[in-house]
């Protein structure tokens, strides 16, 4: 039995929060559409009172921000880097291009190539997420993309010091420091300043995923991502108070982020409940974790492993965290989720900043259908074919006889035309 001892906001009340969200994004992208570079600024200084002579950084910009940044900073950005991009790396040396005969004179085959340009979001309203100019731009560097342009919002009314840092390492051709809606807008739809691009990539608040919905088919993007969600498994085999750190330490990323706890223990589900308490006395985000577990965060008990997989797949939440007697019960039988962390000595921020695969991940129940952002997502697998005259004719015979069934004239003229002057008279 599937039994909730907490549980947060109602779907009516997220519905209704929703619904303003997309409306005021509309608004905002239609009249960035509209106005270009002038409602950009408008925005910048409205949300962020940013209003710079240029929202692109020079190299003088960028070298400031590296003087900013203290020498074991940035040994630590480019070890966590390597990290990264030896997996993206692997990955990326995993998609091979392909070429067959199929049938004597058929030859069939794909080739891999990266989109051309790509716009890259990195969070930084209440933090500084700079995690994130690893995972979108070195990662689209690595698949082959050309042009990588990145951005990020203002903090502490300046450019974040170590996201710059970080973007440019990571091999950023363009670095723009303006942020939300606006931000993402410029990147998608261009500007008489800023040249567009071809793709979006990036979590974000509610407002950035949404404008990366309503923008996706003019461009491309890698998936809803925002706000973080995180699911921890558990069962007696761990304690109250790691699981309240696991699930207080995604809780933290904005007052909408669901955090959820669930296990086949009542008593860890009492305990993390209360250790929860306890820990929002002392963490110095509690302002914000508080909120989110008060909102949206739950408990959910269930009798056995099969109730916690089905529970946890009809989530399809973006982290899932398993500390369990098995955890590769939940490797084997689980099918939607973001990412893994199994065991309990790994955890969603190892991911998040450094171990090496992707922390932008589908969220939203996203999970039902798409996995997170990695090399693949900025690559085309693209399909040709060639034939011979012989080919052409056994293959047209084929393709006359299918296009008559389906009423296309047109469509079996070009078969007859090549069974006409490449066939046996």
């Amino acid at each position: 039995m599937i039994r909730y001892l907490k549980k947060g906001k109602s779907q009516d009340e997220l519905n209704v929060s929703n619904q303003n969200v997309k409306e005021i994004v509309e608004n905002i992208l239609a009249d960035i559409e509209k106005r270009g570079d002038t409602a950009i600024r408008e925005y910048s200084e409205k949300f962020d009172k940013w209003n710079p002579k240029s929202f692109k950084l020079s190299k003088e910009d960028i070298q400031a921000c590296y003087d900013q940044v203290d020498e074991q900073a940035i040994e630590d950005i480019r070890w966590a880097q390597t990290q990264i991009r030896n997996f993206a790396q692997i990955q990326r040396d995993s998609m091979l291009d392909v070429e067959v005969e199929t049938l004597p004179g058929v030859t069939l085959g794909h080739r891999h190539i990266p989109v051309n340009s790509v716009g890259c979001y990195i969070p930084g309203g209440k933090y500084p997420l700079l995690a994130s100019a690893h995972m979108g731009v070195l990662t689209a560097k690595v698949a082959g993309v050309k042009r990588v342009i990145a951005a990020a919002p203002p903090f502490n009314g300046r450019p974040a010091p170590a996201i710059v840092v970080a973007m440019d390492m990571a091999g950023a051709d363009e670095i723009y420091c303006f942020g939300g809606v606006q931000a993402v807008a410029a990147m998608a739809l261009g500007t008489e300043t800023i040249e567009g691009c071809d793709m979006l990539v990036g979590p974000g608040n509610a407002f950035v995923a949404e404008a990366k919905r309503q923008l996706f088919g003019r461009v491309g993007i890698d998936l809803f991502a925002g706000p973080t969600e995180t699911l921890v498994i558990a069962d007696e085999t761990v304690d109250g108070e790691l699981c309240a750190a696991d699930l207080l330490g995604q809780a933290e990323h904005g007052t909408n982020s669901p955090a959820v706890l669930l296990t086949n223990s009542e008593k860890l589900a009492h305990d993390t409940i209360a250790e929860v308490k306890r820990q929002l006395t002392i963490l110095p985000t509690a302002d914000i974790a508080g909120v989110s577990w008060e909102e949206y965060g739950q408990v959910i008990v269930c009798d056995t492993y099969e109730e916690m997989v089905q529970v946890a797949d009809e989530l399809a939440f973006e982290h899932v965290q398993v500390m369990t007697e098995d955890p590769d019960y939940f490797k084997r039988n689980m099918s939607n989720f973001g990412a893994q962390f199994l065991g309990p000595e790994t955890n969603v921020s190892y991911g998040d900043k450094c171990i090496g695969t992707n922390h932008t991940l589908p969220t939203l129940k996203a999970a039902r259908y798409t996995g997170g952002l990695w090399v693949g997502k900025f690559i085309k697998t693209c399909t040709y074919q060639k034939i011979t005259e012989e080919a052409s004719v056994v293959v047209g015979e084929y393709c006359s006889r299918l296009c008559a069934l389906e009423g296309f004239a047109g469509h079996k003229e070009q078969a007859d035309i090549r069974l006409r002057r490449y066939g046996k008279s």
